[in-house]
């Protein structure tokens, strides 16, 4: 009896918990949103900007699909469906992120929302005024019937997206309830808020769903599609109905017209039509190409404008990765031994005119990373018996990758690499790494792109010093892409972003539920528990501190791991744009964004 009355007394406090949480007109992660309630719009746009003129934009790749949620539509999705560096365009969300804060969620779909303190559910409060480009209202159906196609025919991470929900249920006319079961965190209701597309329960068939299609869709988003050429080109227009232009979320951005995006099967091939004016913008990535590529007239005429951006993100990791679902990557001190032998300076001074600087963290440059930061002990308690997997070096913030003479062959650098291949059970017989067996260890590089190769080239001959035998492969896109989603290759070069609020992507990065799973970005085929066991702690942190320290130890793991031969980052963003192009003079903590700029010669 005594039982049963403690039962009923937690219900009656979650009940009128839920029942006198107040709405909100946004959420942040950790802390509440910087922005008040009358805000009128984001910092970073400019809310006076007149709309109109057109833009065209330039990718490399090919598409024959208009439908970006399902798993066919992972290779061949045509841009701007679904696609935050251009804008949701056509799909909506129910929550609009802020890009100056680091992860804050304010009204779009959903008016308002409400949940508790121990965030054991949301409620989404649908704006009254959204409606589809067909001018049909969304509604509560409509959510609820997005999350159940998702869940059936979507692909990941949208189909999981109901695995930490135990009701989903409609509240009123307008209200959508989700209320959580034991595999929620707390990060949960930011990922529904604005992480899933809302989708028409009254133009989809649920039967042909997850077929590739190139009908243009129903969504109600600012831009309609307007044409489309298979492979090549597809053009949005602006709906001028569009029922969420004048919301703060939303005043300053959606600025063209029209959008155009043409596809190249090359770099080289895109870049030259930015040259010739057919592009208007061209994102560069390449120290070396954007101080020697841009003598061209344009420039010269000041038509073409070079920009640099200096936003305040965590560095990120690029490297190479070592796919451990191989066996000869299994071994950790192998992993470590074949990183050593990356010659960073020889790098950087031959290939990348010494505009890069060494990564050595998942979030260099910021408050979360580990490097150069003693572990205190509040972290030491968070790792509990997952520190004796730390490297010592790591751990005490004292661990930096060697510095070499440059030579690309310096001898101290090449020792340490030797010692640890032995470690992992490797010696030099006749010039080359064997195992025991005499097997030589020997592995192939898939590379996607020229840049790529060049840098495979320069490991491998350093490598080769050591008596690895090392295989370059350079595939086109579409084999890559095929060949990413299915793991089959030894050793890919991938480039994993950082923000300054990690949470559920690392999950598909790292978690061992994605090791297997295609299509997932566990590209090193990781699946270990205390890696996922950190991954939870990050994800249930509850403080800004806690966070902070749950992502430094998480980070340690990640480098001790040596899951990723780490190459290098730059501070910069560098943009080439049209001059009729124009964008806001504040720059968000981000970095610039693509949809509050305009067209100058439409104002």
């Amino acid at each position: 009896m005594q039982a049963l009355r403690v039962a009923l007394f937690l219900n009656l406090l979650l009940l009128c918990s839920q029942a006198s949480a107040e709405p909100l007109y946004g959420i942040a992660m950790h802390g509440d949103p910087a922005l008040p309630a009358d805000y009128k719009a984001f910092p970073y746009v400019n809310p006076n900007v007149k709309k109109g003129g057109n833009i065209t934009y330039g990718v490399v790749g090919t598409f024959d699909n208009l439908n970006p949620f399902i798993l066919k539509s992972m290779r061949t999705t045509a841009r701007g469906m679904w696609d935050p560096e251009y804008g949701n365009l056509v799909y909506e969300t129910l929550m609009q992120r802020s890009r100056d804060e680091p992860f804050t969620m304010y009204g779009l779909l959903a008016q308002t929302v409400e949940w508790d303190e121990n965030r054991t559910f949301i409620q989404f409060n649908l704006n009254p005024a959204a409606t589809w480009a067909d001018g049909q209202p969304v509604t509560a159906d409509d959510v609820i019937f997005s999350f159940e196609l998702l869940r059936d025919k979507g692909r990941v991470p949208f189909a999981n997206r109901l695995n930490s929900i135990a009701k989903l249920e409609k509240v009123g006319e307008r209200s959508v309830r989700f209320t959580f079961n034991d595999k929620a965190d707390r990060e949960t209701p930011m990922i529904l808020a604005s992480s899933t597309p809302i989708l028409p329960k009254h133009a989809i068939d649920p039967s042909t769903f997850d077929q590739t299609s190139l009908s243009p869709p129903l969504g109600s988003g600012p831009y309609k599609v307007k044409s489309v050429n298979p492979g090549e080109s597809i053009v949005f227009e602006r709906d001028p109905n569009y029922w969420g232009k004048n919301i703060p979320s939303k005043v300053g951005t959606d600025n063209y017209d029209l959008i155009t995006v043409d596809y190249f099967l090359q770099e080289t091939t895109l870049f030259e039509s930015f040259k010739k004016g057919d592009i208007d913008i061209y994102s560069d990535g390449s120290p070396g190409h954007w101080a020697d590529a841009y003598n061209f007239s344009a420039v010269a005429s000041g038509a073409v404008v070079k920009d640099v951006f200096r936003p305040k993100l965590p560095s990120g990791m690029l490297g190479f990765v070592f796919n451990t679902r191989r066996a000869i990557f299994a071994n950790v001190k192998v992993r470590e031994g074949l990183s050593l032998a990356f010659d960073f300076e020889w790098v950087n001074k031959n290939l990348s005119s010494s505009a890069y600087a060494r990564t050595e963290s998942y979030w260099q440059n910021s408050d979360l990373s580990s490097f150069g930061v003693p572990a205190d002990a509040r972290e030491r308690e968070l790792l509990g018996p997952i520190i004796k997997r730390i490297d010592p070096d790591v751990l005490d913030g004292t661990y930096r990758l060697p510095v070499t003479d440059g030579s690309g062959r310096d001898r101290n650098v090449l020792r340490k690499a030797v010692d640890l291949l032995k470690a992992g059970g490797y010696a030099i017989k006749d010039g080359k790494m064997v195992d025991a067996s005499g097997r030589q260890l020997s592995f192939e590089i898939m590379t996607q792109s020229i840049d790529q190769e060049r840098l495979a080239i320069a490991y491998r001959r350093t490598l080769e010093l050591l008596g690895v035998a090392v295989a370059i492969r350079t595939v086109d896109d579409s084999q890559y892409q095929r060949r990413t989603i299915s793991f089959d290759y030894d050793m890919i070069m991938k480039s994993f972003t950082s923000s300054l609020s990690p949470g559920i992507e690392q999950v598909g990065r790292w978690g061992s539920i994605a090791r297997d799973h295609e299509g997932s970005e566990n590209y090193a085929g990781i699946a270990d528990p205390d890696v996922d066991t950190l991954i939870a702690q990050m994800l249930s942190a509850k403080t800004a501190e806690d966070f902070r320290d749950a992502v430094r130890s998480f980070d340690r793991m990640l480098i001790s791991g040596h899951y990723v031969v780490p190459l290098y980052h730059i501070d910069q963003q560098w943009v080439a744009r049209r001059k009729r192009i124009g964008h806001p003079d504040v720059l968000p903590l981000y970095g610039y964004q693509l949809p509050a700029w305009w067209d100058a010669s439409a104002q």
